[in-house]
Parts: structure tokens; sequence; C-alpha cells
């Protein structure tokens, strides 16, 4: 579903270590409006998640949403807001 968003900047992604990404929120829902930012879930592989790394994926994600992007890390996810976070999560294919 994201995965023609992420391709212009897929490589730089993995190149920063990312293993997993997810989109979440309003986004995923398809209730986005104009304004809305974009909540990714990012897991990253072992020994690169790294400030420049959360940083260079922030920035590639901004460049090819064309909007504000929210990133959150998988240990990172409040236990309270976990199970709403994962009903609206749509997981992006890497490997496309």
């Amino acid at each position: 579903m994201f995965e023609n968003v992420i391709a212009p900047v897929r490589d730089e992604l993995l190149a920063a270590g990312v293993e997993k990404l997810a989109v979440f929120g309003s986004v995923a829902r398809g209730e986005a409006g104009d304004s809305s930012d974009v909540d990714i879930l990012v897991t990253f592989r072992a020994g690169c998640r790294t400030f420049d790394n959360l940083f260079a994926v922030g920035d590639a994600l901004e460049r090819a949403f064309k909007r504000r992007v929210d990133l959150v890390t998988e240990d990172a996810l409040s236990p309270y807001l976990a199970p709403y976070i994962r009903a609206s999560i749509k997981y992006v294919d890497l490997a496309a």
C-alpha cells in the first residue's frame, strides 16, 4: 500500500538499518486530512538504532510522504497506547 510512496527513499532506509517499517494512525486508516502527519513505527537492525539513523529515516520519510512524520520505535511504545497503534498498523514491504 505504501511501498510506492517510500520507493524513492527505500535504499536510504535500508542503509540506515531499518528492519521493519509500519504506518499507523489516521493515514493508515485512510482518514488523514491535508494537515495530518504520518505516524510511523520503525524497527532497526541490532546496533543500528542511533540518533543519526533515526534522524535520517525521519528526513527520508518526510521527503517521501511530503508531510511531517512522527517516528516511534517498537521499544518506545507505551503499553497503554500499543493496542490502539497495533489496531491500525499497516506494514510496509521494504523488499518491494
